[in-house]
């Protein structure tokens, strides 16, 4: 059985986390992961650009084999619903652009995935990320997120072991 270079992405506009696990049968290994914060001062469509951008040279760099994207949480501010939705959209387009197949999971799918509760908080992600990648190191809270989304997919699979490759 070869192994799988994930990309799990937590989108943001503000801070987009992204983080790449390596799924090799049971055993999962950290390759990288990192924060895109575009400058909040600059106007959506750049901001939006640099996310894109960014998870570009992301995917450029290390060639990941699938993807994995957090769903939008649905929250009272509709306006920030809509911000994170269109984050979210660059991150698909991105994947899309390089011809990857994309999952994408809601955060209590996730949270119960890495933590096994979907009530989990985010100290908790970030202490199982730590627990089940020990050679990530200190990671911030967004790419802490995005190493669980990738950690979800693996979990659950991923494309090639559901379609039986």
């Amino acid at each position: 059985m070869s192994g799988i270079l994930i990309l799990g992405v937590d989108p943001g506009l503000n801070r987009c986390g992204w983080g790449l696990v390596f799924s090799e049968g049971a055993r999962l290994s950290h390759v990288a992961h990192g924060v895109i914060a575009p400058s909040p001062k600059q106007q959506l469509a750049s901001r939006l650009h640099d996310v894109f951008e960014g998870l570009m040279a992301v995917m450029d760099q290390y060639r990941p084999q699938e993807a994995a994207v957090e769903e939008t949480f649905v929250n009272s501010n509709a306006r920030a619903a809509l911000a994170l939705g269109q984050a979210r959209g660059v991150a698909l387009a991105a994947a899309a652009r390089t011809g990857l197949m994309v999952a994408e999971y809601a955060p209590t799918t996730i949270k119960k995935a890495v933590v096994g509760s979907g009530a989990a908080d985010k100290t908790q992600i970030a202490f199982m990320v730590r627990r089940l990648l020990p050679t990530a190191g200190e990671v911030s809270a967004d790419a802490a997120d995005a190493l669980g989304v990738a950690l979800c997919h693996a979990a659950h699979g991923g494309f090639r072991r559901r379609a039986g490759a």
